[in-house]
């Protein structure tokens, strides 16, 4: 049911992606043809894994679903209930892909583009359902939201992100306040120490204003956008499997003790970063 919802949403997608590379042509280098086929081959790889994904634990949804705690029947509140849980749980996946080693090896693939640009949103990984994206949403089905509903919000909520990846956008005045805006995203893609790691919300702001993750764009720090450790690929495989295969090399790697290997996994990304600057050759 998700790729459904995203497909009959992708004709609006493309004509914005269209619209939007016209409005920067001659202007801003924000679109680039090898970026944005790179973008589009990502999403293809995503939809299929995607798609075998829910095929295999939609049983386990199920089997949750018949040991839900509560009875909750079909209607505009019980929906509305659906999407504000389902957006709060998105956040602690969103930030538990940034803060977790071995979850941020698929989300990295996201962030690995130094544009920023509405065909930015297609660029997902293949991977989630290995780094346990799946899990987030189970919750909701124990407490009694139909696995198919859980589904289809999902979607949605993925979808209503593709129009925070611009840069044409300013701010949104009181909009600002309770949703997630392209202002707010370009500071959660942006590199910038002052930027990196913040700005975790879905569809509503609120949930990083309430626990600490909230930092405004500062007209005066211009956001670069990237990784820490830039991959410089258009490859779709390179950009899928490249933090993947540099945390398989250091959880081998000669002298490290388990407790090394299991932080190296399970700890924050920046960890391998500080120890990659430590034994960086001077000069």
């Amino acid at each position: 049911m998700e790729r459904w919802i995203l497909l009959l949403m992708a004709p609006v997608f493309v004509v914005l992606i269209l619209a939007e590379a016209w409005y920067w042509r001659g202007r801003r280098a924000v679109y680039s043809g090898k970026d944005s086929l790179a973008n589009v081959a990502l999403a293809l790889m995503h939809q299929a894994a995607d798609a075998l994904a829910w095929m295999l634990v939609i049983g386990l949804y199920v089997w949750v679903y018949r040991h839900r705690l509560f009875d909750l029947k079909t209607s505009a509140v019980s929906l509305l209930a659906l999407f504000l849980a389902q957006d709060f749980v998105y956040y602690w996946f969103h930030r538990a892909h940034h803060r977790v080693r071995f979850m941020w090896a698929s989300h990295v693939t996201h962030h690995s583009s130094e544009r920023l640009n509405l065909s930015t949103a297609f660029r997902q990984s293949m991977l989630y359902p290995i780094s346990g994206m799946w899990v987030f949403w189970l919750p909701l089905a124990w407490l009694g939201f139909k696995p198919e509903q859980i589904i289809a919000v999902v979607a949605i909520n993925l979808g209503m992100q593709f129009f925070v990846h611009t840069q044409a956008v300013a701010k949104l005045g009181w909009l600002e306040q309770v949703f997630n805006t392209p202002s707010h995203h370009r500071v959660h893609h942006a590199r910038n120490p002052e930027y990196i790691d913040r700005n975790y919300a879905g569809v509503l702001i609120v949930w990083d204003k309430w626990f600490a993750t909230y930092t405004e764009e500062d007209p005066q720090i211009p956001c670069e956008y990237g990784i820490i450790g830039q991959i410089h690929s258009h490859n779709p495989i390179t950009l899928t499997f490249h933090e993947w295969l540099a945390m398989v090399r250091e959880l081998f790697g000669p002298g490290r003790t388990w407790r090394e290997r299991v932080l190296l996994c399970l700890g924050p990304p920046e960890r391998t970063h500080r120890q990659s600057v430590a034994t960086e050759p001077a000069g």
